[in-house]
């Protein structure tokens, strides 16, 4: 299989066409810019049919091209291509590789968020995974609690299923010092929110998703403005999580 595909200009080329590869490419340049990717951190998973498509680990995101993304398949068919599984994580284990970079010429690892881009996956039915490491949401997990709430914020109504009146509401879970091992913490998270599309990693970041590509974007962008705007809002003395009083 080949893992090549005809470049685009940027993020605002990519249109419903575009392959996972492509995305996955200058979705993590346009995040890199804003912050979110740095230092290697955080990353992209996007599935396609039975299709997984995920970024590898260790490896700066703004620099990814489109034959170092990972392919694996999740169709739970005995008769894949290579019945050696790639992972032995609880909810992984049937998964195959389909296309690996390192058959290529590259030496990468899978990148450590996979266990929980499945957990999304599996538990939401979601196309695509955003894992950041935005410094606004980091600091969100610090000023909150076990949740994250905000209300009353129009920009609370670019989250599927919520308005301006809502109260918009994050589990935050606790970091540990490996990225697979939040995977029973994150499960219990999303059983117990079973409306959030995001999940807040206590002084590390969140994980994001939705339907598809183009759905996780706008809740990404949507969840990191209301992260910065809730640090902010608290600076100046506001409660994000109370409506405002009418005189």
């Amino acid at each position: 299989m080949s893992a090549s595909s005809s470049p685009v200009n940027d993020h605002t080329s990519l249109s419903e066409s575009s392959t996972p590869q492509q995305v996955i490419v200058e979705l993590m340049k346009l995040y890199y810019n804003h912050g979110w990717v740095s230092g290697t951190g955080g990353g992209i998973s996007i599935k396609k049919g039975s299709r997984i498509y995920i970024a590898p680990s260790g490896i700066h995101k703004e620099r990814i091209k489109h034959d170092q993304i990972f392919v694996l398949d999740d169709s739970k068919d005995e008769n894949t291509e290579n019945t050696k599984p790639i992972c032995n994580f609880a909810g992984c284990e049937h998964l195959r590789m389909i296309y690996n970079p390192n058959d290529h010429g590259y030496n990468f690892k899978i990148s450590a968020c996979q266990p929980l881009f499945q957990l999304c996956y599996s538990m939401r039915g979601a196309g695509a995974v955003i894992h950041s490491h935005a410094l606004s949401a980091m600091l969100a997990t610090l000023v909150f609690d076990k949740e994250f709430k905000v209300t009353h914020l129009e920009m609370i109504k670019g989250i599927k299923g919520n308005g301006f009146y809502d109260t918009l509401v994050v589990p935050i879970i606790e970091n540990t010092a490996y990225e697979e091992e939040l995977t029973d913490s994150m499960r219990e998270a999303m059983e117990k929110y079973p409306n959030t599309f995001a999940v807040l990693v206590k002084r590390h970041g969140v994980y994001i998703w939705g339907k598809d590509w183009v759905e996780a974007k706008t809740h990404a962008e949507v969840y990191h403005y209301l992260f910065e705007c809730a640090v902010k809002m608290k600076q100046l003395g506001f409660d994000p999580s109370v409506p405002p009083t009418t005189n």
